[in-house]
């Protein structure tokens, strides 16, 4: 684990600037690379958005107990205009528009291996690390991206969209370990924050669920939930607030006492603020689905054909037959699904992550 990290011998400390979040991971990444011999700088980001209740505060206080301990420098930087900027508002704006974007990955892609990138290079770094749960390998001349070793922390998902430049100079210290390993690490070291809970939320905004943010920014109306006929059958609290394939959230006052079936999301119109419900989670009598990609990122070589894909994070899997590849690019997956517009689509060869897109148009086939 360690000889992975470890730096060539006779040769300067490789500078690495840690993006340390509070959190065990990051923590835990710090502590592995002063192990392996790299002059490591540990780096807060803040983001404060007034009345959000981003928990900046305590967060740099664990970073900087940890930078203490591990005898590292620390440093502080605010990126919270950028992120409202580059994240918030896209957020809210795609939201608007009835589309379901990723936060986290734009995150990921503005701020993390963005400008926290940018800054860590300015100041003479070699490299940046993170404590995500994903791996990088160097084959043929390109830096590949690939799934964490523990599958059910795995972030490869979240980072479709970071350039391969980016990438070259990242490490990913916790991406070959599985959780428990990186627990009983941060107590061998003995570092401060070695028993805090993983967080919960958005990413820099806290403990705050989608659907509060969005009912405060965009201030939904209620609307009709209608059925696949056209029959109004129940009343919703705002189409925006909903994406496809989901089953909750809804009343439905007019249906038969016998039927008890779950009810699915299947399409939303915010110019009439509706949601279309349906008893079948997938399209009928389809057989795959064709979807268009924009706003591409692939790393390393990519070529069309056989591989899998998800739209959600920690979804299964779903075998894909990519058609074309390019800033725009044309797949089907091999099932019928009801995808949502905005949403990351990412698709991977085996355990490898060969980056992704955002969701344009999705139509189910027939047979």
């Amino acid at each position: 684990m360690l000889n992975n990290l470890r730096t060539k011998k006779n040769t300067s400390p490789k500078k690495v600037f840690v993006g340390l979040s509070g959190g065990v991971d990051s923590a835990v990444s710090a502590a592995l690379l002063v192990r392996a011999g790299y002059d490591v700088t540990g780096v807060f980001i803040r983001i404060v958005l007034p009345g959000y209740p981003c928990p900046a505060v305590t967060d740099r206080q664990d970073a900087m107990r940890v930078a203490a301990h591990l005898k590292i420098p620390f440093r502080d930087i605010d990126l919270s205009k950028q992120y409202e900027e580059r994240v918030f508002k896209h957020t809210l704006e795609e939201y608007a528009r009835g589309r379901t974007p990723n936060p986290d990955v734009l995150c990921n892609r503005e701020i993390k291996f963005g400008l926290f990138f940018e800054y860590a290079m300015r100041e003479g770094a070699t490299y940046v690390a993170t404590g995500h749960y994903a791996r990088t390998k160097q084959e043929d001349g390109h830096t590949l991206l690939y799934t964490g070793n523990d599958t059910a922390k795995d972030q490869s998902y979240f980072l479709w969209m970071v350039p391969e430049t980016q990438l070259a100079k990242t490490l990913f210290p916790v991406g070959a370990l599985q959780k428990s390993q990186v627990r009983a690490l941060a107590l061998k070291f003995g570092l401060p924050n070695a028993t805090r809970k993983d967080s919960q939320g958005l990413c820099f905004l806290g403990a705050i669920a989608m659907d509060t943010m969005l009912t405060r920014e965009l201030h939904p109306l209620p609307g009709d939930v209608v059925s696949e006929d056209g029959h109004v059958i129940g009343c919703h609290n705002g189409a925006l607030l909903y994406t496809l394939g989901q089953r909750h959230g809804f009343i439905v006052q007019h249906r038969s006492p016998d039927d008890q079936r779950p009810l699915y999301v299947i399409a939303k119109d915010t110019t009439h603020n509706t949601i279309t419900v349906s008893a079948q989670a997938f399209p009928p009598h389809a057989s795959k689905t064709s979807i268009s990609l924009t706003s591409c990122n692939w790393i390393g070589p990519v070529s069309t054909g056989t591989g899998a894909a998800r739209y959600r994070y920690r979804q299964a899997l779903i075998k894909t037959h990519v058609r074309s590849i390019g800033d725009t690019t044309t797949l089907e997956l091999l099932e019928p699904q009801y995808v949502p517009a905005g949403q990351s689509l990412v698709v991977y060869l085996k355990d490898r992550c060969l980056g992704g897109g955002v969701v344009d148009k999705s139509i189910p086939l027939f047979d």
